[in-house]
């Protein structure tokens, strides 16, 4: 199992940003953070044509498709969701690892019993304002 930002293991950091000028403001080699929406569709474009790695939080079982079609190497769905995104992933041969914000440290156990690739702590994510 994944863990980002977790205060026990050193992880990268995912930047949330809300245009492509932002990305500049973000180290060499980041993994940028988006939530799935139609307005940021040309950044997901800008960031996969530029080889920029991607975590993309979905809604909805047609917004996990769309953000692997897409090129996400992490998709960030709800703990509700979680198995039924993951079997999608297995199912479909995902090359994105699909991973669930937590709220709480004991969600650890729960999210690896239903074998989620991993979990992601809010401090793991930086905003980035342009």
């Amino acid at each position: 199992m994944l863990l980002f930002g977790h205060r026990f293991i050193e992880s990268e950091s995912f930047y949330h940003i809300h245009n492509i000028d932002s990305i500049k403001h973000t180290p060499p080699a980041s993994t940028i953070y988006l939530e799935f929406q139609e307005e940021n569709l040309d950044i997901i474009k800008h960031v996969r044509v530029n080889k920029i790695d991607i975590a993309i939080k979905v809604s909805n079982i047609t917004e996990l498709i769309y953000a692997s079609s897409l090129g996400a190497k992490y998709i960030v769905v709800s703990k509700e969701s979680a198995k039924h995104s993951q079997n999608i992933a297995e199912t479909y041969l995902f090359d994105a690892k699909i991973l669930v914000m937590l709220e709480d440290e004991s969600e650890i156990e729960e999210l690896a019993t239903i074998g989620v690739d991993g979990v992601i702590c809010s401090n793991a994510i930086i905003k980035i304002s342009s």
